[in-house]
């Protein structure tokens, strides 16, 4: 069930069709870009920078994708307890939201790299963001069955 915060959100989510996911890294950010119309995400080059000079890669992306938004994967600990990361995640996409202007979508990203590796990936940081971006997009076509509207 979805709280009465988010409905508005992923309501104006599901009337979006692209997107850019990050899997945000201290060192390297995975990327990918998909849309609703195929439900799957493609690998974009994986952003090797630290700090500010991340940005740099990531208006290119957006500019080079044009995307409706963007989704920032944020970590947690197994048992759904936040983290450093899951801290500096967050203030990651607050960043993206005051630079880019963008909708930004949070969600939660745990096993996402494990998922990667085990699936060979060659890159795992961009190979995560895909995973990432497909979950979202798969849960913007799961029905709300908590009720009320």
């Amino acid at each position: 069930m979805t709280d009465a915060a988010t409905k508005p959100l992923l309501a104006e989510a599901a009337r979006m069709q692209s997107f850019i996911a990050f899997d945000f890294g201290m060192k390297r950010t995975g990327a990918a870009f998909g849309t609703r119309m195929l439900g799957t995400a493609r690998p974009l080059p994986t952003i090797h920078a630290e700090g500010k000079a991340r940005f740099t890669p990531m208006e290119s992306l957006i500019s080079q994708w044009q995307p409706d938004a963007l989704v920032v994967g944020i970590p947690y600990h197994p048992d759904g307890a936040a983290h450093e990361n899951t801290a500096l995640a967050l203030r990651f996409a607050r960043q993206l939201r005051g630079r880019f202007g963008l909708l930004v979508f949070e969600v939660d990203e745990r096993y996402s790299t494990t998922e990667a590796l085990a699936n060979g990936a060659r890159d795992a940081d961009a190979a995560s963001a895909c995973i990432i971006l497909e979950q979202f997009m798969r849960s913007l076509d799961v029905p709300d069955l908590g009720g009320t509207a």
